[in-house]
């Protein structure tokens, strides 16, 4: 934002969170310059004709998802009245701190409904929706907007009257166009990068479980002759490796925690057993690690619990410390095969969905004798140690790598809203900019 000056001359607005605006600016409350949810009686269009229909999660920030449509008379009763060129802005959690928030466009017959979860905000001729759209991500609003949330858990809205009430800085029609043209141009190429980082993430990933999934199942020889491994989902793998099933090369584990002897509660999370946090231990009883199994490191542990409802998280991981952890989990201790080599196959395993196929009852859970059976890829004990070693290293290398993009994701979003709050509130002057 260097390259933007202030302008010549401010003046006290008199509002404590609003400060010195530009010296022209005029200072009022927000129904000044718009009307909140329109009345459904300026519709003047027949009840039998289409309408789009936006649900609360077709609504993002600066789009919406226009693949639905209703006739008038079906959503007329119950649901938000909006238009073509309304700004629509989630008022509940965790909606609205998700900056759900954009310009309607492209609608049906150019009127919508939608979700009475989201308010409706119409300008006047003092105002510029596209500057009004920028003015309610303002940093501070959200702050004030937020703490004055009202309701219990996932049920707090924002009050109406903050969106009526609430005292902006504002300049005339013709700049308030000037400064939202600008954004719109600074905004969209800030933008396009984050999405180019965010693709490069989704890739760098990509490679990283590709990377994994050959290391373990073809090796680290590119060179070598292959063989049917007899698992389809496997296909061909090294001549000389062996397949040998699940139960031969890992003994269950039954440590019950009987007398607390161990204190340290693990958690299986994103692929890696961590230290549950203390804050999310609440409700539970010491009695009740009574129940928990103890594990020690090099040890696995799977979670095959709710197979059906989720086909996305890592459900295995390596134990690096000794602790407890839920016997709702089946830990198992290998021998005869290198730990971390088992726990990358388990890996490949888990994100080839090999589990998913494998569940039964009514949660679609997992025991030790429903994957007893399960092949297990066996290349000699050297070739084991140098594949993880390989993929412990090529991952740590693409974590670092995504780590850092995830950092520059962090700091455009930040000097994203920073742009965007210093043009809305007169920090800088954007007049002749466009």
């Amino acid at each position: 934002m260097n390259q933007y000056k202030a302008y010549p001359a401010y003046k006290d607005s008199d509002i404590q969170w609003i400060g010195k605006v530009p010296e022209h600016w005029k200072v009022a409350q927000i129904k000044r310059i718009s009307t909140l949810n329109p009345k459904k009686s300026s519709l003047t269009i027949e009840r039998d004709a289409l309408c789009t229909f936006l649900p609360m999660e077709k609504l993002r920030t600066n789009a919406v998802t226009l693949d639905e449509t209703r006739t008038i008379e079906d959503v007329y009763d119950g649901y938000s009245y909006f238009c073509n060129r309304d700004i629509l802005i989630a008022k509940v959690t965790p909606c609205f701190e998700n900056r759900n928030i954009a310009v309607a466009d492209g609608l049906v017959n150019g009127v919508g409904f939608g979700s009475t979860e989201i308010n409706v905000i119409r300008t006047n001729e003092k105002g510029h929706n596209r500057f009004l759209y920028y003015r309610l991500q303002e940093e501070q609003f959200r702050k004030i907007a937020i703490s004055e949330m009202r309701g219990t858990g996932g049920l707090k809205r924002v009050p109406t009257e903050i969106f009526e009430s609430f005292s902006i800085g504002f300049p005339d029609i013709e700049e308030q166009a000037a400064i939202a043209a600008t954004l719109d141009r600074e905004t969209a190429r800030i933008d396009a990068l984050i999405q180019k980082k965010t693709r490069f993430i989704e890739l760098l990933k990509e490679k990283r479980e590709a990377l994994i999934t050959h290391a373990v199942t073809k090796g680290l020889d590119p060179k070598v002759k292959m063989k049917d491994s007899g698992v389809e989902w496997i296909g061909q793998v090294p001549e000389h490796w062996e397949v040998k099933p699940f139960f031969a090369l890992v003994t269950e584990l039954k440590r019950k925690n009987t007398g607390l002897i161990e204190t340290n509660i693990l958690s299986l999370s994103y692929g890696n057993i961590i230290q549950k946090p203390k804050s999310r231990n609440m409700g539970l009883t010491p009695e009740s690690y009574e129940t928990y199994q103890i594990v020690e490191a090099g040890e696995i542990v799977f979670r095959f619990t709710d197979l059906q409802n989720d086909k996305r998280s890592l459900r295995s991981a390596q134990v690096t410390q000794r602790g407890i952890i839920t016997s709702a989990y089946l830990a198992v201790k290998p021998h005869g095969i290198d730990s971390t080599y088992f726990a990358w196959l388990m890996r490949s395993y888990d994100l080839c969905k090999v589990f998913y196929a494998m569940g039964g009852g009514l949660r679609q859970s997992l025991k030790f004798e429903d994957v007893k059976r399960l092949p297990i890829l066996i290349p000699s004990h050297e070739q084991q140690t140098n594949i993880a070693n390989a993929i412990d290293v090529e991952t740590a290398r693409i974590d670092t790598l995504v780590d850092k993009t995830e950092q520059s994701i962090t700091l455009l979003k930040e000097r994203r809203a920073a742009f965007i709050t210093a043009a809305v509130t007169g920090q800088i002057d954007l007049r002749g900019k466009q």
